[in-house]
């Protein structure tokens, strides 16, 4: 399904109940009737379980190889989709699918979880991250909450332990340089561990990891954020830093990704919602306007992958390509900012990022979207999935734009 959403007949459709309603059957029949059934098509596993996540544009395959994280990260999006907007048992089955697979081939020895496997769940590669195992944890979480077993709760509070552990205590995790020589220090993880904490807490109530609460959890991530990474006179959030919160004067020191800033803008904006926490929502406004001043493309359109804190060549030869999953996350930004603010500012923003979003991503013909345009908004290439793309960010975008717009 492509093409713009918003109705001529309004200037914005989010200050008219009739918009809103059009707006939030455009998300749901996308989601439902669009994008879901592609990957129930193409991507389910029924020899071998789990999802192949490897499709040409018509959802053909390029690759039977798994993504270990997207066995995670589809269990959450077929569960939530059941717990919240269908309950459907075609995604009740496909989650279980996922973490079948996921249970009985994803963990090392160690605990640890592989980040591909072959098709029968042969070994591939390993990550020294633990993002795996942070996917991992909220599938278990939402599937527990589809169907009730105490089991998948159990397990979702062992990932996220694990996830804990390999993140944040030393000895754990190799550094990704040497750290006598430039210690350095990401905010992935910590914006990870908002967002699986905000999970487990939705689907199993206030369980306690690690000795802290999700809500604890939640709340001494977003303080390392703001403390270390948020420089508000430089108006950035930056994306490595020294371990004192200081900016590193190399390529990777100063490289920004203003769609991974715009996601932690709104894992916090949903925090102070939720919470009623206004020293949250103005942190999350001031980082989604800053990173969206530095990311947004003025003379294009969409947001920029790369760019430079001070301005200089970016390294990456990508930097100016346009990836679908920033902008699914500047969707939801500049909606839920709208929603608790009722500022136009963000309701033009939020116009302007979802009509170039599906006026360039969408394929009519295939259905879901291309994950990949050059800086103009032209194919660079025709596959709807790959070892990082899958039934995750869009499908989690239309199903929370969905729910925002239905619950305002």
């Amino acid at each position: 399904m492509g093409g713009p959403a918003y109705d001529a007949v309004f200037m914005n459709p989010l200050t008219h109940p009739e918009g809103r309603r059009a707006l939030a059957a455009f998300y749901r029949e996308t989601l439902l009737k669009d994008v879901m059934p592609f990957w129930l098509r193409h991507g389910m596993d029924a020899q071998h379980d789990g999802i192949m996540t490897a499709l040409d544009r018509d959802g053909s395959l390029l690759d039977t190889d798994k993504s270990i994280w997207f066995q995670g990260r589809a269990a959450w999006t077929f569960s939530t989709l059941f717990n919240t907007l269908d309950a459907n048992r075609a995604y009740f089955d496909a989650a279980g699918s996922c973490l079948a697979f996921l249970d009985k081939h994803g963990y090392a020895t160690n605990g640890k979880l592989f980040f591909t496997v072959t098709r029968e769940g042969k070994p591939l590669r390993m990550r020294r991250y633990a993002y795996s195992e942070a996917f991992a944890a909220v599938g278990h979480a939402a599937y527990a909450k589809a169907s009730g077993d105490q089991q998948y709760a159990d397990a979702a509070v062992r990932d996220f332990s694990f996830y804990l552990k390999h993140s944040f205590e030393p000895g754990y995790m190799s550094p990704k340089v040497d750290s006598n020589t430039r210690p350095m220090i990401g905010i992935g993880a910590l914006m990870m561990g908002i967002v699986t904490a905000q999970e487990l807490r939705a689907n199993l109530g206030h369980v306690d990891v690690a000795g802290r609460s999700a809500t604890e959890w939640i709340d001494l991530f977003i303080l390392d954020i703001q403390r270390l990474f948020f420089k508000p006179k430089l108006e950035v959030l930056m994306e490595t830093v020294a371990p004192d919160g200081s900016i590193l004067d190399h390529l990777e020191g100063r490289t920004l990704n203003p769609g991974h800033a715009i996601e932690c803008a709104w894992f916090i904006l949903h925090e102070g919602k939720l919470r009623g926490e206004k020293s949250y929502i103005q942190l999350g406004l001031q980082i989604l306007d800053c990173m969206w001043q530095r990311g947004w493309d003025a003379e294009k359109g969409g947001l920029y992958y790369y760019r430079d804190v001070s301005g200089k060549p970016v390294q990456e030869y990508w930097q100016d390509m346009k990836f679908w999953w920033p902008h699914n996350e500047a969707i939801i930004a500049t909606l839920l900012a709208y929603e608790i603010t009722q500022d136009m500012k963000y309701a033009t923003m939020h116009q302007e990022v979802h009509d170039w979003s599906f006026s360039h991503f969408p394929d009519p013909q295939h259905g879901e979207w291309y994950g990949y345009l050059h800086r103009d908004g032209s194919v660079s290439q025709q596959a709807k999935g790959n070892m990082y793309k899958g039934p995750f960010h869009l499908p989690r975008m239309l199903c929370y734009c969905t729910q925002l717009l239905q619950d305002g």
